[in-house]
C-alpha cells in the first residue's frame, strides 16, 4: 500500500532545495519505496508527424507515375484523401507549387481541375495557376476561354497580372491585333500597367513602325525611377533598371530636337523653348484593324 505520510527529514529537505533558488529547485513525487515515481512515455503520442510539407511530397509522387487519363488520376486523388474529414487545400496548394517548380504542366491542370471540381480553391490564385499552366502546354484555346470567362465575372475587380499573363502569351506568339485589345481594355478600365507590359507594348510599336504611338506612350506611362522590395521581411526602396536608361534616352530626345529647331516657335531674343511646343494628345490609338466591342 502507498503511504502519504513524510518525514520530517524529507519535509526539511524540500524547503532547503525551495531555498536554493529556482535553478536548483526539484519536486520529487515519492512513493512508499521512498523513491522517484518512473516515468513512462505516453501510450497515445506518437513520434511520426506527418505535416502538410511531407504530405504534399507523397501527393507529388502518388500522381506522378499515372498515366493521363482523366479517371485514373481523379481516382487517386479521391482515394488519398478518403481519410481526412475535411478536403486538405493547404496539402493540395503546396502540391501545386512543387509541380510547378518542376514544370509538371500537364499534372497541374489535371490537379487544378479536380480541386474546382470539389468546389474548393476557387481563387484569383489558383486560376492564375490553371491559366499559366494551360498557356505553357500550349493549349492556348483553354485559356483564352478560361481568360474570357473570368473577366466577364470580373470585369472591374480584374488584377493586374492577368492582363500581363494574356499580353506576354500574345507577345510570345506574336498575335498583336489581341495583344491591343487587352491594353485598350486596360486604358478603359483605368489599370496603369506594369513597365513590363509597356515595354512589350513599346517593342510592337517599334516592330510595326508606329513610332508616333511609342513616343505617346513612353510620355504617358514613365518609367519609375524607385520601386520597393522586401528584403528579409523589410522593405527596401531600390532604384529601377529602367531610370538610367530613361536618362538616356532624354538626353537624346533633347539633342534631337535642339537639332531640329524648325519645329519651335522662336522668342523675341532668338532663344528656342521646349515649352513653346504644341503637346500632342496624350490618348493611345489603335490600329484601324482593331475592334474595341469585340470580346471573342
Amino acid at each position: 500500500m502507498l503511504s502519504l505520510r513524510h518525514s520530517l527529514a524529507t519535509i526539511s529537505i524540500g524547503f532547503e532545495s525551495v531555498g536554493l533558488g529556482k535553478n536548483q529547485y526539484r519536486c520529487l513525487v515519492e512513493c512508499g519505496a521512498k523513491g522517484p515515481r518512473p516515468r513512462y512515455p505516453r501510450v497515445w503520442k506518437t513520434n511520426k508527424k506527418i505535416g502538410t510539407i511531407s504530405k504534399s511530397l507523397k501527393l507529388v509522387e502518388c500522381i506522378k507515375g499515372l498515366s493521363n487519363v482523366k479517371e485514373e488520376v481523379y481516382g487517386a486523388l479521391d482515394s488519398f484523401i478518403a481519410w481526412d474529414l475535411e478536403f486538405p487545400l493547404i496539402t493540395v496548394k503546396k502540391a501545386l507549387k512543387n509541380l510547378e517548380n518542376e514544370k509538371e504542366w500537364k499534372r497541374i491542370i489535371q490537379m487544378t481541375k479536380w480541386m474546382l471540381s470539389k468546389g474548393q480553391g476557387r481563387t484569383m490564385g489558383s486560376y492564375y495557376t490553371l491559366l499559366n499552366a494551360l498557356a505553357e502546354d500550349g493549349r492556348l484555346d483553354e485559356a483564352e476561354e478560361l481568360w474570357l470567362t473570368l473577366f466577364n465575372e470580373n470585369l472591374e475587380s480584374m488584377p493586374r497580372m492577368f492582363f500581363e499573363r494574356m499580353i506576354s502569351i500574345y507577345y510570345q506568339r506574336e498575335m498583336h491585333d489581341k495583344m491591343f485589345e487587352i491594353f485598350a481594355d486596360m486604358e478603359e478600365l483605368g489599370i496603369r500597367p506594369t513597365m513590363a507590359i509597356v515595354t512589350m507594348v513599346g517593342d510592337v510599336f517599334k516592330k510595326l513602325d508606329m513610332l508616333d504611338k511609342y513616343e505617346r506612350l513612353k510620355k504617358k506611362y514613365p518609367p519609375p525611377k524607385w520601386e520597393y522590395r522586401y528584403i528579409k521581411g523589410k522593405r527596401v526602396k531600390i532604384r529601377t533598371q529602367y531610370h538610367d536608361q530613361n536618362d538616356i534616352n532624354n538626353v537624346e530626345n533633347k539633342s534631337h530636337m535642339r537639332a531640329s529647331n524648325d519645329s519651335f516657335k522662336p522668342r523675341e531674343n532668338g532663344e528656342v523653348s521646349i515649352e513653346d511646343c504644341d503637346e500632342e494628345d496624350d490618348n493611345l490609338y489603335l490600329p484601324q484593324t482593331t475592334d474595341l466591342t469585340k470580346t471573342d
